[in-house]
């Protein structure tokens, strides 16, 4: 068994593993529930987690992982924090699902517009393409237009309006859009690159757009940041065409800062979508804005959006808890950590001499191979894909979990203290030296 408080190892069991995705090959496409967790990126087969507790997080086979996946971004906290998993076990007394309002609604919303108070309003669903999805719906009933612009290499879920140049699972499996997706629904979908701020005004002043709409930190076209004045500049060109600024911050919600996007830049969107972070590690997502345009979805208004379990009580109670155990204090805690992670990071690549670019804001972060600056998901695809294989796996036989991509961002956890983050970066120098050993 490999175990992050052993000595570096290259080797560990993964019979267990094996057996257990054999199974899911019969019973599920790709023997996963989720496309990129199929390691179709990096090449064979998944970690099969078994469980988790703060920094790591164990398979069938007993091996431990410090875990930089963080199952996507929501555990902020770690893996099974005692104050998520108290606040759940409180709220399953009471019972887990009742299709009525509950106080807990009330309660996760207040500590949403505490820190953003652009939401004074905020409907729940179960997953960040329902809120994704249903922000599309509103905006083109708002607006009364029908094309939305998103960023290529930005994915907003697998809405049938969003699976345009959507980067993550789609660009790992290498398909550009998904069959299935009518054309003419397509076509109502422009897209344009990240960062190119003369690209979006043609757009805009050229077709009537409901919805401008991004990660305002790409997380799933790799980590890729905003640079100066872009996102001020997609707010000045929102309101002179008439459309709607929608920042999808299921991912960087209360992640790159403790506000979220609009403290972080200064910029206030339409519309958020949100996610991840809000439900603690339990299916829950959300989105909201002003009064007057939240109080045009039903039932005070015609736009139509429902769900059987959108604000269970258990997610609530989880989400709850998160943001509660998420001060600023903390949240600066886990930004300093990840400081010196990604500062680690740049050290080994420079002494292993290999191209090397990376970065993070607040907790998230990211890599690549390439020599920077990645500023598109062009520039993204242009890294060394190869060698983050090689390296992916020579990281995880030495007991370090990240992203199965390389167009994955990467996040961090207040689980993860100096002595994990020292711990980590001697695994993964050894694991560098491995890859670059094998690429030569």
């Amino acid at each position: 068994m490999t175990a992050p408080d052993s000595p570096v190892s290259s080797s560990m069991s993964t019979a267990r593993s094996a057996e257990v995705m054999a199974r899911s090959r019969a019973r599920f496409p790709g023997g996963v529930n989720s496309p990129v967790r199929a390691f179709r990126g990096v090449g064979g087969d998944p970690i099969v987690a078994a469980r988790g507790a703060g920094a790591r997080v164990w398979d069938v086979d007993g091996n431990a992982y410090y875990d930089y996946v963080l199952s996507w971004g929501p555990l902020v906290l770690g893996h099974a924090p005692p104050v998520v998993l108290e606040a759940v076990a409180a709220a399953m007394r009471d019972g887990t699902s009742f299709g009525m309002p509950t106080e807990r609604e009330v309660q996760l919303a207040d500590l949403i517009a505490a820190r953003m108070p652009h939401i004074e309003m905020v409907r729940f669903t179960s997953s960040g393409t329902e809120a994704a999805m249903s922000i599309a719906r509103l905006a083109r009933a708002v607006t009364g237009r029908e094309h939305l612009l998103k960023f290529e290499g930005c994915y907003h879920g697998h809405a049938d309006s969003f699976l345009v140049k959507a980067g993550s699972g789609v660009a790992t499996l290498g398909l550009p859009d998904s069959p299935g997706v009518p054309e003419a629904l397509a076509k109502l979908t422009l897209t344009c690159a990240y960062n190119d701020l003369e690209a979006v005004e043609r757009i805009a002043r050229s077709v009537p757009l409901a919805a401008i709409m991004l990660e305002p930190v790409v997380g799933n076209g790799g980590y890729i940041e905003p640079q100066p004045g872009f996102i001020a500049g997609l707010r000045r060109i929102a309101d002179e065409t008439g459309a709607l600024l929608v920042f999808d911050e299921v991912m960087t919600g209360f992640r790159i800062a403790w506000g979220g996007a609009a403290e972080c830049f200064g910029v206030t969107p339409d519309l958020t979508a949100l996610g991840k972070v809000i439900g603690g590690g339990l299916p829950v997502a959300a989105y909201g804005g002003a009064r007057a345009l939240m109080e045009r979805i039903a039932p005070t208004g015609p736009v139509y959006q429902a769900g059987t379990l959108s604000g269970n009580p258990l997610a609530m109670a989880a989400g709850i808890a998160t943001l509660g155990a998420l001060t600023r204090e903390v949240h600066d805690g886990i930004t300093t950590q990840t400081a010196a992670l990604v500062q680690g990071l740049r050290d080994i690549a420079a002494r292993h001499g290999v191209p090397f670019t990376a970065s993070h804001t607040g907790s998230m972060w990211g890599f690549f191979f390439h020599p920077g600056p990645v500023h598109t998901f062009e520039d993204a695809k242009q890294s060394e894909v190869p060698l983050f294989r090689r390296f992916f796996h020579a990281a995880r036989r030495r007991g370090v979990s990240l992203a199965p991509s390389a167009f994955e961002a990467a996040f961090m956890s207040s689980a993860h203290g100096p002595a994990e983050i020292a711990d980590t970066l001697t695994r993964l120098d050894d694991a560098l030296g491995a890859a670059v050993a094998e690429r030569d």
